[in-house]
């Protein structure tokens, strides 16, 4: 997860930003009515904002130099947006203002469509320092986009953007929330948690992760597996455990290098598919491993396949990419 340099310079029209400056100014200088909301002030706390062109570079690069924006890049007519927007705002609420959901409407902002690349929704995708850190595709699990933004926090704290503490209030009204939806009876053991619902190895993997502990997080998952061996968040998180083991041992650099050399070569090029993997460039892996079964034969040809198959376990099955891959797959094996 490296960031790259990002500007909307002269992306978006001038006359557009004209027109919304001359709009500010005409709404600071009108009094507000009373009851009326202040435009100023961002629905929910200004933790979740919707952004639009005219608002982008201030809403989103300059807030970004202090505290970690997360865009939400999502159209009304899209499914899969409305299954992750609401996982997003909770996150976002959760976090308590250690960073900003930015919502865009790639509809009603098309030239920021643009700009930003937008070639599938649901996007998103983070903004630190002002500058565009690779995010992810398609609608994922909570665990994948909690686990993601984790990441997203710790790359902020590596730019020396310093994390602000999540809001106490915030925090007491999602444990009263929580407390709410056990129910009343509930047998809860000394000295237990009462966290509704979620298995302890869940719990114990998301706080290994939260300490660098990947192997702990491993073991956490491949135990619950053991008791359980088709649960489905169980598989995907170990699936995604395995992946940042194998890129943090990675040379990015030399990987990208020897997979140009060596087109052939299964294991460079399976290197790369997971780094891409790992950065939300998930149709560039998959094809990559496609491109090298199509080439292929014999032993090469299965150990690609193998690792391809095994990065369809870090998507939900019903996921497009996935469907669109493992159609792909079929074909090429019969």
């Amino acid at each position: 997860m490296q960031p790259r340099d990002f500007s909307l310079y002269g992306a978006v029209d001038l006359g557009a930003r004209q027109a919304a400056a001359q709009r500010r100014q005409q709404a600071a200088q009108s009094p507000a009515q009373p009851g009326s909301p202040d435009p100023s002030t961002p629905a929910g706390g200004g933790l979740v904002i919707d952004v639009t062109e005219e608002t982008f570079n201030t809403d989103v690069v300059e807030r970004s130099r202090t505290t970690p924006v997360i865009m939400d890049l999502w159209a009304e007519w899209c499914g899969p947006c409305k299954q992750l927007s609401p996982v997003l705002e909770k996150l976002a609420t959760e976090a308590g203002g250690q960073w900003i959901l930015a919502k865009v409407d790639v509809d009603a902002n098309p030239q920021l469509s643009a700009a930003l690349q937008v070639q599938s929704i649901p996007m998103v995708v983070a903004v630190l320092g002002g500058q565009l850190v690779d995010g992810f595709l398609g609608a994922m699990p909570e665990a994948q986009v909690r686990q993601w933004i984790g990441q997203v926090l710790a790359v902020a704290e590596k730019m020396g953007i310093q994390l602000a503490a999540p809001a106490a209030a915030d925090a007491d009204t999602l444990e009263n929330d929580a407390d709410d939806r056990i129910p009343s009876d509930a047998a809860v053991p000394p000295g237990a948690s009462r966290s509704p619902g979620i298995p302890p190895a869940y719990a114990e993997a998301r706080a290994a992760m939260e300490r660098g502990d990947l192997d702990g997080a491993a073991k956490a998952f491949e135990q619950e597996l053991e008791a359980n061996p088709a649960d489905p968040v169980a598989k995907t998180g170990l699936a995604q455990v395995d992946l940042i083991r194998r890129v943090t041992s990675y040379d990015q650099a030399k990987a990208r290098r020897e997979a140009a050399e060596h087109p052939g070569d299964v294991a460079a090029q399976a290197r790369v598919a997971d780094i891409d993997m790992a950065n939300g460039r998930i149709e560039e892996a998959f094809n990559r491993l496609l491109g090298l079964v199509r080439r292929t034969s014999g032993e090469e040809r299965d150990q690609a396949r193998a690792h391809l198959v095994g990065l369809f376990e870090l998507l939900p099955p019903n996921d497009p990419q996935v469907k669109k891959a493992r159609s792909a797959l079929s074909a090429l094996l019969f």
